[in-house]
């Protein structure tokens, strides 16, 4: 359990927060590629981190995220001219270009003006389907990031995203919780054994264990855990990768997540699968992958986990019971809820939008969401205190997750021998006392 001081430290990600500065000092996705404006399309607004951003294509395609404050007299921008190679302020007629650069100041005599200024915009990189933006201090940004599904075209690489209604901690820690797989998600793991699905043919096994074997180490990009199941007279380890300060390398090894805080009270939670082999990007592949999971847009859009549905009366809540369909349960279904998404994300909305951690009891089941905490805090309080993240010198990109059979003496850390190991922590079956 954690106490409200380090509940809101950890939680909390607005704008002078420590958790909210050390979150601006990493590269963040802020939109999906293919939701963004087209190229000098109309200027959008988004939120992130508690603070409000607009997002734009120049006439080249090029992104910028800008403040959505002008520079000049605080004006939207969301209100300014599309123009081509920058926008332009409808109040006095700034015009910007995407990476700050000011281009005209009309309402100003001195032609030099301009180039002793510069916009609000925010450094840029577009990359595996995602916009991503540095939100820290000028001229401080880490390398860029790069990941396997970055290498990988479109028609390769599958990009989904939800809006899910709390705190981004608590979706995160679902992510990292092996043993509830077994449990919440039993309806969808039995229909893995008659799908064709690489996703439900690595995820098949999960449905005969709860109580998987779960170990921890922390890593100088985060932290990796392993949970061991034996089915069947195998022995196959899953291992998960977190990588600071809100990404997961998932253990079927081919899956990126980023959950990433709109506000303290909902955040995105962004999906990315990749094969090089396979077309995946295309129908039908595409359209069986996110409906398995849930992440299909009709399925999203009645369960309120879109951009345009979340603050409308389709979201979950307890008002509509979480949109739960206890005819079903009644039928055999364990939930009653659509699929994998909408059971995780039923489970974080329920327990409020910032969960009191001060009334939980956390098990050996728990191993890895300590971990998570425990980074989440290290990350907010070297912010807070000015001091260095670690996590920013260290290799995020060659992070990975991997699941594979072992034997029965075997080391599972043998299957990610280039991940950095700075700590462990003891073995735990879950459920089970020591």
């Amino acid at each position: 359990m954690l106490n409200k001081q380090d509940n809101e430290l950890m939680c909390r990600t607005g704008a002078g927060t420590g958790m909210g500065d050390a979150m601006r000092r990493f590269w963040l996705p802020v939109m999906q590629s293919s939701d963004m404006p087209p190229p000098d399309g109309e200027p959008q607004t988004v939120e992130l981190l508690g603070e409000r951003f607009v997002v734009w294509r120049d006439a080249q395609g090029r992104p910028g995220v800008f403040a959505e404050a002008c520079l000049h007299r605080g004006a939207s921008m969301q209100l300014a001219r599309s123009e081509g190679d920058g926008l332009r302020c409808i109040y006095h007629g700034w015009k910007f270009a995407v990476d700050g650069t000011v281009l005209e100041t009309p309402n100003v005599e001195d032609p030099r003006f301009k180039e002793r200024i510069k916009g609000r915009a925010w450094p840029v990189q577009e990359a595996g389907g995602i916009v991503w933006v540095y939100l820290g201090p000028k001229g401080t940004e880490p390398p860029f990031p790069r990941w396997a599904f970055m290498d990988q075209p479109d028609a390769h690489r599958i990009n989904a995203c939800a809006v899910i209604n709390a705190n981004f901690v608590q979706v995160m820690e679902g992510l990292v919780d092996s043993s509830h797989l077994t449990v919440l998600h039993s309806s969808a793991l039995a229909r893995t054994s008659d799908s064709e699905l690489d996703y439900a043919k690595k995820t098949s096994h999960m449905q005969f264990d709860a109580a998987p074997r779960i170990e921890a180490d922390e890593t100088d990009f985060g932290f990796h855990y392993v949970a061991i199941r034996e089915t069947e007279g195998k022995r196959i380890a899953r291992v998960t990768a977190f990588i600071a300060p809100c990404f997961i390398a998932n253990a079927n090894g081919d899956v990126f997540l980023a959950i990433v805080p709109v506000n303290d009270e909902r955040c995105n939670l962004y999906h990315v699968w990749w094969d090089a082999g396979k077309r995946i990007g295309e129908d039908p592949l595409r359209n069986e992958q996110l409906t398995f999971v849930g992440l299909d847009e009709p399925t999203l859009r009645r369960y309120g986990m879109t951009a345009d549905t979340c603050n409308t009366a389709a979201a979950m809540s307890v008002a509509n019971g979480y949109l739960q369909d206890r005819a079903q349960m009644r039928t055999g279904h364990f939930t009653g809820l659509a699929s994998i998404t909408q059971e995780d994300a039923a489970c974080s909305v329920s327990s409020g939008a910032i969960r009191d951690r001060s009334q939980e009891m956390l098990s050996t089941a728990d191993i890895a969401i300590s971990r998570l905490q425990r980074c989440l805090l290290t990350y907010a309080r070297a912010a807070r205190d000015q001091q260095q993240i670690a996590a920013l010198h260290a290799d995020a990109g060659g992070a990975i997750g991997v699941s594979a059979e072992i034997g029965p003496d075997e080391d599972w850390r043998t299957l990610v021998p280039h991940h950095r190991i700075v700590a462990s922590q003891g073995a735990a079956r879950a459920g089970r006392s020591q």
